[in-house]
């Protein structure tokens, strides 16, 4: 699959308590700034999908990329219970945020409110590691004192140790300020003053209608906007991969198996899963596919190739592979589905099934190695060999 699937990789950083202690007000300050362009753009991202409407729109549990399954009760609550939690994400991305500035109390509420409404949205959704990324700078809202009930307070402990530094430093004790104190002073202003104003064209996109998304506005990347959901749809579709042993994929007599994948819906029967903040990152991009058509979407032909194959690697990437032990399919094919959930209690649930399905149309036709051999030599990827 190349790089389609690949995924970042990080490393873990951390400072000791003196460090932090001394290094509050600074990283209070960036977190600010942090949890203010993010709340913010989330904020207005979701002002921008709703333009002009009269009444306070729903939000949808079943249009997430991979629903859990508290989504699946969330969705059937009463519309009242949508327009409230729609107003009360509005307030949270885009009142909250301002608490920031209203002093230490309105500061620790912000914490807060944004760590609750994380958890609420981790619960409720597998929206990855994007929530959890999100409570990071929210942890900077609370200061020493705030914390201070979660250490131990014997003589000689962390803080012990703390609350020392700080009389000292409050009693004006504290180590005479050097040369060095008032370089890195210097820089710090002069680090602010360069992101305010390389802000600028972020602030006026983030305020404009026509908002520009995933964009960076200068060369040095340091600002940019980011939106994971620019828009969403009100219904939800689904690609579904399929392959076939016949020789004909045009014979109405023809058996096709269906793929399954790790946590995207596909068997009307399989529970929603949990996996965050974990992230099937093929799985979101099926989600996306199934938005536009294959043509914008070229990848899924070549998903289609190391299918057809049975690549090993690839389908380490997938829950279930019909063919996996046995001889290749012949044909693979794409259809398109359109999923809404079952009513809990209904006919459908009483029947095992989460979801309910309903055929659009083909989403690609039946492709086999050798129909794919030039679509594969043009883009100058390898065309899989079966084993």
């Amino acid at each position: 699959m190349g790089d389609a699937v690949s995924g970042p990789q990080g490393g873990e950083s951390g400072d000791g308590p003196f460090e932090w202690c001394h290094g509050e007000k600074m990283m209070r300050s960036s977190s600010s700034r942090k949890i203010l362009t993010t709340a913010k753009g989330l904020g207005t991202e979701r002002k921008r999908e709703f333009p002009k409407t009269k009444t306070i729109p729903c939000s949808s549990g079943h249009t997430q990329p991979v629903p859990s399954p508290l989504s699946y009760y969330m969705h059937r609550n009463p519309v009242l219970f949508h327009q409230f939690e729609t107003s009360f994400n509005h307030f949270i991305e885009l009142v909250v945020p301002f608490f920031l500035f209203l002093g230490r109390r309105m500061c620790i509420l912000h914490g807060i409110l944004q760590i609750l409404f994380q958890v609420l949205l981790i619960l409720s959704g597998n929206l990855s590691f994007l929530n959890w990324l999100t409570i990071v700078p929210s942890l900077a809202c609370f200061d020493d004192a705030s914390l201070s009930f979660l250490f131990s307070s014997k003589e000689g402990l962390v803080k012990d140790q703390v609350s020392k530094l700080q009389a000292q430093e409050s009693a004006g004790e504290g180590p005479p300020k050097t040369y060095g104190f008032y370089v890195r002073q210097l820089v710090n202003v002069a680090l602010g003053v360069l992101l305010i104003y390389l802000s600028i064209p972020v602030v006026l996109n983030l305020l404009n209608s026509r908002q520009v998304m995933n964009t960076s506005f200068n060369p040095l990347r340091i600002v940019n906007t980011y939106g994971a959901f620019g828009s969403i749809t009100k219904e939800r579709t689904e690609v579904i991969i399929q392959g076939t042993s016949s020789s004909d994929p045009n014979d109405p007599n023809t058996v096709w198996e269906e793929y399954e994948f790790m946590c995207k819906p596909g068997n009307l029967t399989r529970r929603p899963c949990v996996i965050s903040p974990y992230h099937y990152r093929l799985d979101w991009l099926m989600w996306f596919a199934a938005f536009q058509t294959y043509e914008q979407n070229e990848w899924v032909i070549h998903l289609a190739g190391k299918l057809l194959a049975n690549d090993n690697a690839t389908s380490s990437l997938i829950a279930f592979n019909p063919f996996m032990d046995k001889s290749p399919p012949r044909w693979i094919r794409g259809e398109h589905f359109k999923y809404k959930y079952s009513r809990p209690w209904g006919s459908h649930a009483s029947e095992g099934k989460w979801w309910i399905r309903k055929r659009i149309g083909p989403y690609f036709p039946p492709v086999n190695l050798q129909g794919l051999k030039k679509y594969f030599q043009s883009r100058s990827w390898p065309l899989p060999s079966s084993p």
